[in-house]
């Protein structure tokens, strides 16, 4: 059994930069391809950003491209959000996730094993 637990979301201004990380416990996700979602308030879940477990290839939603960077350290069993120039629509909690399928979005999605509780980032003047 995995448990995923995010961290470094907060309270920040337009602009600001954020790092998120991801760890887990119970075992590990080196063969695991991980993603990062959100959901605001009233919206559904949405896809943010995924990267494979080999580390060689990353996606990301259109609305955080060239602002959102996701990595993943293997020896410390953990996966990073780095967000930059950050929007208030970028206010959400936003959860990690370890996969087993990776062609698409919507079957990364669907194979998704495990959620963390999420991590609540406010970007707010």
């Amino acid at each position: 059994q995995v448990q995923l637990v995010e961290s470094g979301g907060e309270l920040v201004q337009p602009g600001a930069s954020l790092r998120l990380s991801c760890a887990a416990s119970g075992h590990t996700l080196s063969s695991y391809n991980m993603g990062w979602f959100r959901q605001a308030p009233g919206r559904e879940r949405q896809f943010v950003a995924r990267i494979h477990w080999t580390g060689s290839s990353t996606y990301y939603a259109d609305s955080v491209k060239g602002r959102f960077t996701v990595s993943r350290d293997s020896a410390l069993n953990t996966v990073y959000l780095e967000m930059n120039s950050l929007k208030p629509e970028d206010t959400a909690v936003y959860y990690c996730a370890a996969s087993r399928l990776w062609s698409s979005t919507q079957v990364f999605k669907d194979g998704v094993d495990y959620w963390g509780k999420g991590t609540l980032v406010t970007v707010s003047s």
